[in-house]
């Protein structure tokens, strides 16, 4: 039985980047922490010097409460880009926003050279009709800059009431001057999962990982299969593209929808008695049918987890590119009404054992996107997870890599990744890498 995962879009609405939750822990001290040398903790009488020093001297009466959340969040954010405090707001923002729904523009936001950068802006919200696009740097919220604020200050500024309007000023990769948007704020109800059908294929789009999205899968393949003859169904496209992540255990379920048998994904903390394996249930959803996995360097996370799960065990052909190379996981901690700390514990593989940490899922069909007049000669690529300051280093000796290029066109007719696929499981175009055949996973339960 799959334990229950919980709290945190990915990279939801103007939070952190990228990550995977599992559920909430109660909070304990480590073995190593309950041994560490008691001078380890005599040095804790520094930060209250410090702070005391702060509150008697500094030119202003400072916040205690703000001193003291700013002192935690830098000790976790100095850890790893994805560790954090969450103040008993954040914490409840969070909560609802694991629901999938939430109030703001609707984009997903890290911090990146002191400027906030959008991950992607979720599809069907302010942002995305407004024109953000992934990779944009928001220097500007309402004519205040942005520089010099934490991504938590940052937030603030750009929620507010539904109906309000906000001015972002953006730097765009190519551009010559920065690009003023103005976005009206409104309620954020995300549909995680679309789907329509392509005469002859059934097309899925999963935008990220929240408390609805294996529901919405269900419901998309029993729509299609109702749609279109059982003969006449040639496949399925997945389409994670851009999708920044979400909730493990909806992404372990939707692996599951795919496969058989075998292992989905591992999670390894410090010590070896943390390793959890999760598995595939009988029952495939598609039936045998032939999967096709789109993914480009948007691709984070929770939709790493699934794209290598079906590779691994050649269910499905992953297409695309190089994904962004999430590959750690983090745990909500509550602390009462003191709010919760996000902490990464672990790393996680694919069943063949490979970590994509700052390395990515390589596709095994690359399919790079044809892009319109106007963006050619412009950077459309993400940095990925290698890219960000204090990342965890990837494992092994391929060393880091990952991050592509994340464009995807508004227009099918114009998507390049998508036509391709249609056309392989049409038959229109033959490429050795599909259907997937060849040795299973190297883990794959029998």
């Amino acid at each position: 039985m799959i334990r229950k995962a919980s709290l945190l879009l990915v990279g939801a609405l103007m939070g952190a980047t990228a990550v995977t939750t599992l559920s909430q822990l109660p909070f304990r001290m480590s073995v190593e922490a309950n041994a560490a040398a008691s001078d380890t903790y005599r040095q804790l009488n520094l930060f209250g010097d410090i702070f005391e020093r702060v509150r008697s001297d500094y030119v202003e009466v400072p916040d205690d409460a703000q001193l003291i959340e700013n002192a935690i969040n830098g000790m976790l954010t100095s850890l790893d880009p994805h560790s954090s405090y969450l103040s008993p707001k954040n914490f409840r923002d969070m909560q609802v926003q694991t629901r999938g729904e939430f109030g703001g523009l609707g984009i997903e936001v890290t911090m990146e050279d002191g400027l906030v950068k959008v991950v992607s802006p979720i599809d069907d919200t302010p942002a995305f009709r407004a024109g953000v696009l992934a990779g944009d740097l928001i220097a500007e919220i309402d004519g205040e800059q942005v520089q010099g604020l934490t991504l938590k200050d940052a937030v603030e500024k750009m929620r507010g009431p539904v109906g309000t309007d906000i001015i972002i000023s953006v730097i765009r990769e190519g551009a010559d001057a920065p690009i003023e948007l103005t976005i009206t704020r409104d309620v954020i109800r995300i549909r995680s999962v679309r789907w329509r059908e392509e005469d002859d294929v059934g097309y899925i789009r999963v935008s990220q990982f929240n408390e609805q999205t294996m529901d919405g899968v269900s419901q998309a393949i029993e729509e299609i299969t109702s749609k279109i003859d059982g003969d006449k169904l040639k496949g399925y496209i997945v389409d994670l593209r851009n999708n920044p992540g979400g909730l493990l255990d909806q992404a372990i379920a939707v692996s599951d929808a795919f496969l058989e048998r075998g292992e989905i994904v591992s999670t390894r903390g410090r010590n070896a008695e943390e390793t959890q394996r999760y598995n595939a249930r009988s029952g495939d959803l598609a039936e045998g049918k032939p999967v096709i996995v789109l993914v480009n360097g948007g691709s984070a996370s929770a939709s790493e987890i699934v794209a290598g799960a079906l590779q691994d065990h050649r269910r499905a052909t992953v297409l695309g590119t190089r994904s962004f190379g999430k590959g750690s996981v983090q745990t909500i901690i509550p602390l009462g009404a003191n709010g919760a700390i996000r902490l990464t514990t672990a790393r996680y593989y694919t069943p063949s054992g490979v970590s994509i940490q700052a390395k990515g899922i390589v596709p095994d069909i690359e399919s790079l996107q044809e892009l319109p007049e106007e963006l050619k000669g412009k950077t459309t690529e993400t940095r990925g997870e290698a890219g960000l300051r204090g990342h965890l280093e990837a494992e092994g000796e391929e060393g880091e890599g990952s991050g592509s290029q994340a464009y995807v066109p508004a227009d099918p007719k114009d998507d390049t990744q998508l036509n391709l696929a249609l056309d392989l499981l049409r038959g229109k175009k033959v490429d050795s890498a599909f259907p997937p055949i060849g040795a299973k996973a190297a883990n794959s339960a029998q």
